[in-house]
């Protein structure tokens, strides 16, 4: 959720604020680094409470996003580093930085509103665009390629996995038929043609999301994560990931639990936490958020 400030200046609100500060637990003069900084809504509330002696590490796939927060943390006390990549890469983040462990991890993995609001970047099917759907503008691959390029199978197999749409393998006939795909509406036309229009949004979404997802090869990137935090967490440092869907909480989950048949995590959220019926009502981008948290014990 993107609100405005007198100024004009875009302020992200975060979901479950008070829930993520409580269990990150966080020591005034510790590392924290937030993986998906976007606007920066977490990272303000994380360097309130902070000291000078602490440091703020933030890292984003998405420029525009990176340089208005760069913006909105310029004025803590706290040392703050910002880098445009993918938090898949933080080992090597660290490694720059000269820094060996953490105090905690956060990832917040939704699109922000920034993104979703955006009538260029083709994010949202209610939005006309070119279709492109790139965290990172600099990627070569976006959905028009997606789209235009995979077979009709390994299309139907995208939409499939990563949307879990039932309807898979007629939308793919449906896009193969329709071939160039230059808009979103585009797409939304191939969807309307293979589909009934009972919870058609509900179909929409999905398919949106199954593209996203391979544009940008979300979860990838989210197991890459999962692999290889462990020991770049102190002994009592916390790692608080927030999903948006299934496929992502899925993923979470088997790796905390994972890790706590191992002996190196302690789960500290034995069901997802969600959002207040307040925060819901406030907030649309909280209904589907869910906080897993875990913290190493050895």
């Amino acid at each position: 959720m993107i609100q405005e400030r007198q100024s004009g200046t875009q302020v992200h609100v975060p979901v479950l604020p008070t829930e993520v500060i409580f269990y990150l637990n966080i020591s005034t003069d510790g590392i924290y680094l937030d993986g998906t900084v976007g606007l920066g809504g977490h990272a303000a509330l994380i360097l309130d409470h902070l000291s000078p002696k602490g440091h703020f590490i933030g890292t984003d796939r998405d420029n525009e996003a990176l340089l208005l927060c760069n913006k909105r943390l310029s004025g803590y006390p706290t040392p703050v580093s910002l880098f445009h990549n993918s938090y898949h890469n933080f080992n090597a983040i660290l490694d720059e930085l000269g820094i060996n462990q953490v105090n905690g991890l956060l990832l917040d993995l939704g699109v922000s509103s920034l993104q979703m609001d955006s009538h260029v970047r083709g994010f949202s099917y209610s939005t006309d665009s070119d279709l492109d759907m790139r965290f990172d503008s600099s990627q070569e691959i976006k959905a028009s390629g997606i789209l235009n390029h995979l077979s009709e199978n390994d299309l139907a197999n995208v939409i499939f996995q990563y949307g879990e749409e039932r309807r898979s393998r007629a939308i793919a006939k449906s896009i193969v038929k329709m071939r160039p795909l230059t808009t979103v509406f585009d797409l939304v036309e191939s969807i309307r043609r293979s589909t009934p229009p009972n919870h058609r949004d509900r179909t929409l979404a999905r398919v949106f999301q199954a593209i996203r997802i391979k544009v940008n090869g979300e979860l990838e990137k989210l197991e890459n994560f999962l692999s290889t935090f462990r020991d770049r967490l102190v002994i009592g440092g916390r790692v608080a990931i927030i999903s948006f869907h299934s496929l992502e909480d899925r993923l979470v989950k088997h790796s905390f639990k994972d890790l706590a048949k191992e002996g190196v995590l302690s789960i500290l959220t034995k069901k997802p936490v969600i959002a207040t019926n307040e925060e819901m009502a406030e907030n649309r981008r909280s209904r589907s958020a869910k906080l897993r948290v875990a913290e190493r014990i050895s």
